[in-house]
């Protein structure tokens, strides 16, 4: 009765705030691996889940920024009209 339906596998949530999601992966120190030279140099590569998370926060905040450009335009429309509205009636 209960146990005979099958799970549907349920995908990852993107509702996780993208910062603490790079803030986990740099704390854990998966944010980059080492790569050694041929010539005995080490460089240091971000990782791919780490370049996902940043690209993550910087759509979250490019976001953000677009809601803030409306809400500014809505407002100095609005001042607008009001200053015009101050003059003809003076």
């Amino acid at each position: 009765m209960y146990g005979n339906q099958k799970k549907t596998q349920e995908t990852p949530s993107s509702d996780k705030n993208p910062n603490r999601v790079t803030g986990g992966l740099k704390g854990q120190g998966v944010d980059h691996i080492l790569m050694v030279s041929e010539n005995g140099l080490e460089n240091k590569i971000p990782t791919q889940r780490y370049v996902q998370s940043l690209e993550e926060q910087l759509r979250s905040q490019r976001a953000a920024i677009t809601v803030i450009n409306r809400k500014l335009m809505r407002v100095e429309t609005s001042l607008g009209t009001l200053q015009a509205r101050r003059i003809s009636n003076d």
